[in-house]
């Protein structure tokens, strides 16, 4: 495993990723077996998803094993002494960009918790994760403070996206970005304005083994 450790923007918020950090080939054929994934319209999320649950046996002793394999970078990369778990799921990338919502247009981020951490394993390589400043407020990381002042800009300016973000526009600026390498783990903070990289040459497969699959697992940090 090659940890590393860099810092997104003004906020100067970190950002984790560890290459090499499991073996996907395991993960794809699980997910292989779970699917067809349940669309997540009504959502956010561009696309299919599948929660992991306890029933869920393998997926969740899978996951057990991934968090404890984690716990390190997440104590070490965000300083917290544990953590507990939210949401494990399999998330699929399948909305062709022509048909996206307005709020799907712009890069999003999770939650205003500065302890909610979002970690996403890569399983098909991907071009990755972009981090963004919404130019009309300066806000890169959403807080309960500003988070009707960047509702108000978001609002204001969908109208003038189309698509999936690709680099910066006239409404975000990227400031960073992951890429997305098979295997590679990779930790932020959910109040980060992110968004995957979509190019125009994606493929929508809704077939774990050939689309955009990553797992996505949010835990609540604890000092």
């Amino acid at each position: 495993m090659k940890p590393a450790r860099f810092h997104i923007g003004t906020s100067r918020s970190p950002v984790v990723t560890i290459d090499g950090f499991a073996d996907p080939a395991p993960w794809i054929a699980l997910a292989a077996e779970m699917a067809p994934f349940p669309s997540s319209k009504g959502t956010y999320y561009p696309g299919l998803r599948r929660v992991i649950g306890a029933t869920d046996v393998a997926a969740w002793e899978m996951t057990a094993q991934l968090l404890e394999g984690a716990a390190p970078f997440i104590g070490g990369g965000f300083d917290f002494e544990g953590f507990d778990l939210i949401e494990a799921s399999f998330s699929m990338v399948t909305a062709q960009p022509e048909t996206l919502d307005p709020a799907q247009r712009a890069p999003h981020f999770d939650s205003t918790d500065p302890a909610y951490l979002a970690l996403l394993l890569y399983l098909n390589e991907t071009p990755g994760t972009a981090f963004y400043r919404q130019r009309a407020t300066g806000i890169e990381a959403v807080n309960a403070e500003n988070l009707p002042v960047f509702i108000e800009a978001a609002k204001r300016e969908s109208a003038g996206l189309s698509g999936y973000t690709a680099g910066s526009n006239a409404h975000f600026e990227q400031i960073g970005a992951v890429a997305g390498h098979a295997g590679r783990l990779a930790l932020y903070q959910g109040r980060l304005l992110h968004s995957g990289i979509i190019p125009a040459t994606q493929d929508f497969s809704a077939d774990p083994r050939v689309g955009r699959l990553t797992l996505n697992l949010f835990v609540r940090g604890k000092r």
